[in-house]
């Protein structure tokens, strides 16, 4: 089974965000983000994950959350864009349709005016 990815990551220097992707039960999508320090523990020489900063780090941490709050706000705008070009679209098909269901008077020229004879 394959592990599930998050949607977009940032990451500066140690720090690094995740950022997930949620679908909500009214259809909505939410993201959640989580913010860790990658370091090399010199024991066993593997990559490790903490939750804890130090001072030296905040300011890291603050540019990492800043990135990922830019990234998710982009993603909702699109989104949002997204869903009024579809409500656009909607309401152009239901204007044509009530359009096509009109009567037509029989001398309607369309708003055209013959013009002078040749």
């Amino acid at each position: 089974m394959q592990k599930e990815k998050p949607v977009h990551e940032v990451r500066l220097g140690a720090i690094k965000a995740a950022i997930w992707k949620n679908e909500t039960q009214g259809g909505g999508v939410r993201y959640s983000t989580h913010i860790c320090r990658i370091y090399r523990d010199e024991k066993d020489k593997e990559w490790k994950r903490s939750e804890s900063f130090g001072r030296e780090d905040l300011l890291m941490v603050a540019k990492v959350a800043d990135h990922a709050h830019s990234w998710i706000h982009s993603q909702t705008q699109e989104e949002r864009e997204r869903e009024r070009g579809s409500d656009r679209g909607r309401e152009q098909d239901r204007e044509r349709d009530r359009d096509r269901e009109r009567p037509r008077d029989n001398d309607d020229d369309g708003g055209r005016r013959p013009g002078p004879a040749r």
